[in-house]
């Protein structure tokens, strides 16, 4: 437990660090991972703008946010930095991405059951008073954005 405890503070960290200086470069910053890969531990960060990414992007921010790292060394150890685009399933982590993306097509999985199931597929209709709206085949499902383990776009 003390391991997962010590690689949410990595990422939350890095987080702060990041944020305005992927801002700064007119992007948004909508993930940090600390994870273990096949060739040791992998700090990714997942980034976007308005037309999507380009790798001249992911590459100016691997650097920009690369030299930052090693003034302030946040990550113990050694590690691989990945900078990458959400890709056409784009996550969703903030209050603000559900709002955003309401009316597309959404996959939400939670830790625990709501409403006697964990997966919810349909369309996202938005985030209110602490709860993600979800209208699918069988009804309005509102799931508390705590009980999310992962939700994403669900374009293919």
């Amino acid at each position: 437990m003390e391991v997962l405890e010590k690689d949410r503070r990595v990422t939350e960290e890095v987080k702060e660090l990041a944020r305005p200086l992927v801002t700064a470069l007119g992007m948004e910053l909508i993930d940090v991972e600390y994870v273990r890969g096949p060739s040791g531990m992998v700090l990714r960060l997942t980034i976007d703008k308005d037309g999507g990414v380009s790798l001249d992007d992911c590459v100016e921010v691997s650097h920009v946010v690369g030299d930052m790292l090693d003034v302030h060394d946040p990550v113990p150890g050694a590690y691989n930095l990945e900078v990458t685009s959400p890709g056409i399933n784009r996550p969703l982590k903030r209050a603000e991405d559900f709002e955003r993306f309401a009316g597309e097509k959404a996959y939400v999985e939670t830790i625990s059951p709501v409403e006697d199931r964990r997966r919810f597929r349909g369309i996202l209709r938005g985030c209110k008073d602490g709860r993600v709206v979800m209208e699918c085949h069988d009804g309005v499902h509102e799931i508390p954005k705590d009980k999310i383990k992962k939700a994403r776009l669900d374009i293919l």
